[in-house]
């Protein structure tokens, strides 16, 4: 198993805890903001640049969001 399809399994075991844990999405902001926070810390940890690099991703999940609202689908 290749370290993508290992992390993906890791985030998608984790989608079901989250949604046994507390069904109405609208709870699950809570979750997204407190993955985002601890990825924040692990790039700030690695170095300046990955700090930067990480606000060049949110921005880039800001436009991906947009996107998901306007078309209705990912990607």
């Amino acid at each position: 198993m290749s370290k993508e399809d290992e992390v993906r399994e890791v985030l998608n075991q984790a989608a079901e805890v989250i949604t046994r844990t507390q069904s109405n999405p609208r709870t699950w902001l809570s979750w997204i903001v407190y993955l985002l926070a601890r990825l924040e810390d692990q790039a700030a940890k690695a170095s300046s640049s990955n700090r930067e690099t990480y606000t060049e991703m949110l921005t880039a999940l800001q436009d991906e969001i947009r996107n998901r609202a306007r078309t209705g689908g990912w990607n």
